[in-house]
């Protein structure tokens, strides 16, 4: 039996399976390991991969060719999409969304309506939450938090920004290079 689901990601219908662990569908294209855990409404399409203890639930969804392993969770309405990584013990939560090529690892935390793009590296126990972004080659880590309206952007060439552990105050960096 050849069955098929809509992603509704624009390509119609495409050949898929319910995970066996939480019942989530999986495209035949896309890979989620026996271990990991793909909860009864969540998604995983498009080449993206899945695996070692990770849990995708809630509505959450994982395309394009992103991975999620480690003890990784990505649940609610989170989206990670593109080329992103989530690992280690990393969470992305609420309306979340990390794409591009971002790497979110170590405990750090996405949550509400961040949004972590572009080739942003984004670990240790950090937290981005509310409407930040964090975007460009910016590196965010230790116990940085980025949060409400805030932006944290990085330019290749120029050097990375980077946002110091324990920084918990807003910063606004508008391309110049501040010395962080």
């Amino acid at each position: 039996m050849d069955t098929k689901f809509d992603f509704r990601d624009g390509k119609g219908p495409v050949p898929a399976h319910k995970h066996p662990k939480g019942g989530g569908w999986v495209a035949d294209t896309a890979y989620v390991s026996e271990t990991a855990y793909v909860g009864p409404n969540a998604k995983v399409y498009g080449y993206a991969r899945v695996y070692d203890d990770a849990r995708v639930f809630g509505n959450a969804r994982v395309s394009g060719n992103a991975k999620v392993h480690g003890e990784a969770m990505v649940y609610d309405d989170a989206k990670v999409h593109g080329n992103a990584k989530v690992s280690g013990r990393a969470h992305v939560s609420g309306d979340a969304r990390v794409s591009g090529r971002a790497m979110v690892s170590g405990s750090a935390h996405v949550s509400r309506y961040a949004r972590v793009s572009g080739y942003a590296r984004f670990s240790g126990y950090a937290l981005v939450f509310d409407d930040a972004w964090v975007f460009g080659y910016a590196w965010v880590f230790g116990n940085a938090w980025v949060y409400v309206n805030d932006v944290v952007a990085g330019e290749g060439g120029k050097g990375v920004k980077r946002l110091y552990a324990f920084a918990r105050k807003l910063f606004k960096l508008k391309g110049q290079d501040n010395g962080y």
